[in-house]
């Protein structure tokens, strides 16, 4: 039995690890230079998603919410949202709206873009149960 626990802390440590380097690389994609990250204020909601809390040098100094996981990545500057439940917020808001931007213009037409926006409702949705389950974030969150 504790031997199963000690797998499972190494299989979330993994993940842990892999949703960062995907978070640096997303970042790295957007021009972006990580240069610190606040663990004491990230979330890490294995398998689902982790929330970063993570400051650049470059292109400026700014600190960034940085969201990786089975799902798309994404990221918002740190004034849009206090704390890593009050980003998950807002990132499900922001895709329920891009998937609508997309639907209404028309390329859904596209099976390519169909598929996304229905990927980022159904991600959406499923951002906005996290952030509401006070289970998840306990009572000071």
């Amino acid at each position: 039995m504790a031997e199963e626990a000690v797998d499972q802390e190494q299989q979330i440590q993994e993940w842990t690890r892999a949703q960062f380097q995907k978070a640096n690389k997303f970042l790295a994609e957007k021009g972006i230079m990580p240069s610190k990250v606040h663990p004491e204020e990230s979330r890490f909601l294995a398998p689902y998603v982790a929330i970063w809390k993570i400051d650049s040098k470059k292109p400026t100094k700014k600190t960034y919410w940085v969201m990786s996981g089975d799902l798309p990545s994404d990221y918002v500057e740190v004034s849009v949202a206090e704390t890593a439940r009050d980003a998950l917020r807002h990132f499900s808001m922001m895709w329920q709206m891009k998937a609508e931007n997309i639907q209404r213009s028309g390329l859904t037409k596209d099976p390519a873009q169909a598929k996304f926006a229905e990927l980022l409702v159904s991600r959406a949705e499923s951002l906005y149960k996290m952030q509401a389950d006070d289970s998840i974030w306990g009572p000071s969150a």
